[in-house]
């Protein structure tokens, strides 16, 4: 294959595509998404038999234990992947909604109206579920697709890439409004985050290796983050039962997505009284746990942490633990060492949690409850393209908005300025 060739015949029919795409209305984009549902579920079997395939050659070719994990689509994803489809259909359609606008002095109206990007790469390892995710985020915002997945998972994208075809034509919108190829060549990288004729953003979603590259070699705008070093702090003013079931789910309820917990902070005056507890949970889920000399002294068996675990981003069973003098030295930890994803505070006292919705400076701040939430699907946002950490245009589970921009439009009835 002449990947040249091959991505600027990608990369001419995706523009064409979008060009199409902003006159789409908001019934063709949701008949499309239900259509591709349909598709789906017609084709269930066919699908998970595709990612059995996958996970086969991913475990024979020694595959990262998180990218396994991400890689798998069992039923209960299946159907979250579908479920998806229908809560991006059933969202308000924000392209072409006019805000602020006001008549001006001069007799003009001027306000803002939502528009699509244009073209949306995306491109991303394992996780087939992202191929749905993404179409249909895309999709809903009018914007056309190009979406790379990984070698891993080249046979359950093209079984899904198929459904969205499918359902594309029935809703009579070009098929290559959402195209996935279908080469693992690494070269056809390079090609779309080369071009900005191409895309006009790429969004990767992947190992810290593969969004270094994108963002160090793309001449195209990037939505990315780096790592998910997330942080819960359990305050000496918790409910320590809340404490131990967040703790807990944050860490053990899936080790390889970016929302899940890798470092817990602990009031010094708790500590004692809930650490224990926690051990025993964390060594029952197989957890292994790294910890300052404080948190070593309450539970024995903890091995010692190392400066590089308070950055690290596991994506497995291991969590460092580290003792805070009080809600300050815990946002200092957070600021010295977080990626800028997620953070939770577990506290009963109102000042404390509103100064750390405040002052932690992440893409998603939490009081209460399981870094786990931090996900478009638990926004509302029917799925999400992936997280930002960046501070403009985006930040956090990027969903139907955060796919769109704005651009200025005035109304006026023969006015001139004079």
């Amino acid at each position: 294959m002449d990947i040249q060739q091959y991505m600027n015949t990608v990369g001419t029919s995706a523009r064409t595509a979008s060009r199409a795409m902003t006159r789409a209305s908001a019934g063709d984009k949701n008949r499309a998404l239900q259509a591709i549902a349909e598709a789906l579920h017609a084709d269930r079997e066919a699908i998970l038999e595709a990612n059995q395939h996958d996970l086969e050659q991913a475990r024979q070719g020694e595959l990262d234990a998180a990218l396994v994990d991400r890689l798998e689509l069992t039923a209960g994803r299946f159907d979250d992947m579908v479920a998806g489809l229908e809560q991006v259909a059933a969202l308000p359609d924000p392209v072409g909604a006019i805000t602020d606008l006001n008549y001006r002095p001069s007799g003009i109206q001027v306000g803002r109206m939502r528009v699509p990007l244009g073209v949306v790469g995306i491109i991303y390892e394992s996780r087939p579920n992202v191929t749905v995710d993404a179409a249909a985020l895309c999709l809903k915002s009018g914007n056309a697709a190009i979406l790379r997945g990984g070698s891993e998972a080249l046979r359950s994208n093209q079984a899904i890439a198929a459904c969205v075809r499918r359902g594309l034509t029935e809703a009579g919108l070009p098929e290559d409004a959402v195209q996935v190829l279908d080469t693992s060549d690494r070269d056809a990288v390079g090609e779309l985050i080369g071009h900005p004729d191409y895309a006009d953003v790429i969004v990767p979603r992947g190992g810290k290796g593969l969004i270094e590259r994108i963002s160090r070699d793309a001449r195209v705008p990037v939505i990315k983050h780096l790592d998910g070093n997330c942080h819960v702090y359990i305050d000496d003013q918790a409910d320590l039962d809340k404490a131990v079931r967040i703790a807990v789910n944050a860490k053990t309820q899936r080790y390889g997505t970016c929302n899940t917990l890798e470092t817990l902070l602990l009031a010094r005056e708790v500590a004692g009284r809930v650490l224990p507890e926690l051990a025993d949970q964390y060594r029952q889920a197989g957890v292994e746990l790294r910890g300052c000399d404080e948190s070593r002294a309450l539970v024995p068996d903890m091995a010692a942490a190392s400066e590089t675990d308070w950055a690290e981003e596991y994506l497995a069973p291991v969590l460092a633990v580290r003792v805070v003098t009080d809600l300050d030295e815990a946002m200092d930890h957070i600021r010295s060492y977080g990626s800028g994803h997620t953070e939770s505070i577990v506290t009963e006292h109102y000042s404390r949690a509103r100064r750390f919705l405040a002052e932690v400076d992440s893409s998603s701040v939490m009081v209460n409850a399981s870094t786990r939430f931090a996900d478009g699907f638990e926004y509302g946002l029917g799925a999400e393209i992936g997280v930002s950490t960046d501070k403009l245009h985006a930040r956090g589970p990027v969903g139907l908005e955060g796919l769109t921009s704005q651009k200025w439009v005035v109304l006026g009835d023969g006015e001139i300025r004079q």
